[in-house]
């Protein structure tokens, strides 16, 4: 048996956190790190960086906006980008094979406020994934889905629920539109191994003052895995530690490993 470690992380732009990436990949070394919002036009993203530290990389951004990339130890297979039909974002959905197992990594629109356009746009969004899901895998097959999902599933994955009830990653709407897309076939891994666990955030927003300190969080980044896939998860973890380097991301790591 081989153990498969799977790593999220919304990076807020690779270059500005790129010293922080390459240490945590030298250090607990992962089979595979989804990155989102690495804010970089495809001409200007640091592959050679990660190619260097013997890691492959696929990546597809534009400046300033969304962006996504993985990172593998092994050569993806199969990749391709965006949804399959228009508006496509690019930006926003990898989908490959590494180690024989389908990966998707996301970065959900965050939906702006309940009042725009933004908001509908990220709950159709969520739609066309469920479909995109249905359309290319099956729930009784292996399949990883990682990234930003920007929803927080469950009141215990909020700080403060009652008061955040109508923002636009834990409004009811955007809930369910995710818990649809679970009912398909999927397991928050995390939740696997933490069921019922409060004050488990992978985001503490630098608007906040002492946000991390007084853990006014978020769990938005997120790891699902089909059952046969997260019948096989041993351990799944946040890596706190990692929001307090310097000059870090809002968001921090969150891993799973799998026993395959």
């Amino acid at each position: 048996m081989a153990l498969f470690k799977v790593a999220t992380y919304n990076c807020n732009s690779i270059r500005s956190r790129l010293p922080l990436v390459l240490s945590w990949l030298a250090r607990e070394k992962p089979d595979v790190l989804c990155l989102q919002e690495t804010k970089t036009p495809d001409a200007e993203f640091p592959a050679g960086a990660f190619q260097d530290a013997g890691y492959h990389v696929v990546f597809r951004g534009y400046k300033g906006q969304a962006g996504v990339a993985v990172v593998t130890k092994e050569e993806p297979k199969e990749v391709r980008f965006g949804l399959d039909d228009d508006p496509k974002d690019e930006d926003r959905l990898i989908a490959l094979k590494v180690c024989g197992i389908p990966v998707v990594n996301t970065y959900v629109p965050q939906g702006q406020s309940v009042d725009s356009p933004m908001f509908q746009y990220k709950l159709e969004w969520l739609r066309r994934l469920r479909e995109f899901f249905a359309r290319h895998y099956s729930p009784t097959e292996p399949l990883l889905w990682c990234g930003d999902f920007n929803v927080a599933p469950e009141e215990i994955d909020v700080h403060s629920p009652d008061k955040l009830r109508n923002h636009v990653d834990f409004h009811p709407l955007v809930r369910q539109a995710l818990e649809e897309i679970r009912q398909w076939g999927f397991v928050d891994v995390f939740r696997k191994h933490h069921p019922n666990e409060p004050g488990q955030y992978t985001f503490w927003d630098y608007r906040v003052p002492r946000a991390l300190e007084r853990n006014l969080g978020w769990r938005v980044d997120h790891i699902w895995a089909t059952r046969p896939l997260a019948e096989k998860s041993v351990r799944a973890w946040i890596d706190r530690e990692a929001r307090r380097a310097e000059k870090p991301s809002d968001h921090t790591f969150l891993v799973a490993e799998f026993d395959l």
